[in-house]
C-alpha cells in the first residue's frame, strides 16, 4: 500500500514537473516547433480560441466547454480504468489467501505464488497492468491542456466572473472550491470503494492541500480548469460508484440498528 501511495505521488510530482519546466513560458502558436507542441498543446489553444468567439470572446467560458469536451472524451478511459481498479479489489480476499498460504520468503514459494496470483487473475478475466494504460493515456491530455491554458496569450487579457484569468483570484475562492471539490471528489471514490487503508487515507488530505498551493500560485484560468474538471469528476463518481455507496450507508444502518 506504500508504494502506491508513493507511486501516486510520484506521478503528481512528474505531473507538475513537466507542467513547470516544459517550456511554459513560450506562447503557443501554429509555428511552434515539436511533436508536443504541434499536435497537443497548438490543437488544445485553438480549441479554447474557437469556442471563445463563438460565445462572445468569453474565455473563461470556453475553458469551462473544452474541459467538459476534454472529460467526456476520456471518460471511457476512466470508466475502463474504474471497472478494473473495482474488480481488483473483488479479487483481493483471496489475493490475501494465497499470500497467507505461501507466507514463506524462500525464491520458490514466492514463485508459486506470483504463479497462482496470475492464475487468478486470468480465471477472473482481469488484467493487473489495465488500470495504468488510461492513467497514461490521460495525462499528456491534461499536461497538455493545462500548457494551452497558461500558453494561450489572448486567455491572460480576459476576465471572467471576478478575476482576470492571467492572474491569481485576488480573494482565493478558486483555489478553495478547488481544494473543497478535489477533497469530495476523493471521499466518494473511497466511500465507494472496498480500500478504507489508512495509509490510503492520508492521499484525502495531502491532494487537496497540493492542489490549493498550486492553485494559489497559478493564474486563474487554471483554477477555473481545475474547480470544473473536479465537479465534473464528482458527478462522475456518484454515478459510478452511486450503488456501493448507498449499499455500504444501508449496511451501516443496519448494523446500527441491530
Amino acid at each position: 500500500m506504500k508504494r502506491r501511495i508513493l507511486l501516486v505521488l510520484g506521478l503528481v510530482s512528474i505531473m507538475m514537473l513537466l507542467a513547470g519546466c516544459t517550456e511554459v513560458n513560450q506562447p503557443i502558436t501554429e509555428e511552434s516547433q515539436g511533436f508536443w507542441n504541434h499536435y497537443i498543446v497548438y490543437p488544445l489553444s485553438w480549441l479554447i480560441i474557437y469556442f471563445a468567439e463563438l460565445m462572445g470572446n468569453s474565455y473563461g467560458l470556453s475553458i469551462v466547454v473544452v474541459t467538459l469536451i476534454i472529460r467526456f472524451a476520456i471518460l471511457p478511459l476512466m470508466i475502463k480504468q474504474i471497472k478494473n481498479s473495482k474488480a481488483m479489489q473483488e479479487l483481493q480476499p483471496e489475493m490475501q489467501k494465497l499470500r497467507e498460504k505461501y507466507s514463506s520468503k524462500d525464491q520458490k514459494t514466492q514463485q508459486k505464488l506470483q504463479q497462482e496470483t496470475m492464475s487468478l487473475f486470468q480465471k477472473n478475466k482481469v488484467n493487473p497492468l489495465a488500470g495504468c494504460f488510461p492513467l497514461l493515456v490521460q495525462m499528456p491530455i491534461l499536461i497538455g491542456f493545462y500548457h494551452a491554458i497558461m500558453r494561450t496569450e489572448a486567455i491572460a487579457d480576459h476576465n471572467f466572473l471576478w478575476f482576470d484569468l492571467g492572474s491569481r483570484d485576488p480573494i482565493y475562492l478558486l483555489p478553495i472550491i478547488a481544494g473543497i471539490t478535489t477533497f469530495i471528489q476523493q471521499k466518494l471514490t473511497m466511500a465507494g470503494t472496498a480500500n478504507q487503508n489508512p495509509q490510503m487515507a492520508m492521499l484525502l488530505y495531502i491532494m487537496p492541500v497540493m492542489i490549493v498551493i498550486f492553485a494559489v500560485s497559478f493564474p486563474a484560468a487554471l483554477s477555473l480548469y481545475w474547480v470544473v474538471g473536479n465537479i465534473f469528476m464528482i458527478v462522475q463518481t456518484m454515478i459510478i460508484y452511486g450503488p456501493d455507496i448507498r449499499a455500504k450507508a444501508l449496511s451501516k444502518s443496519g448494523g446500527t440498528k441491530k
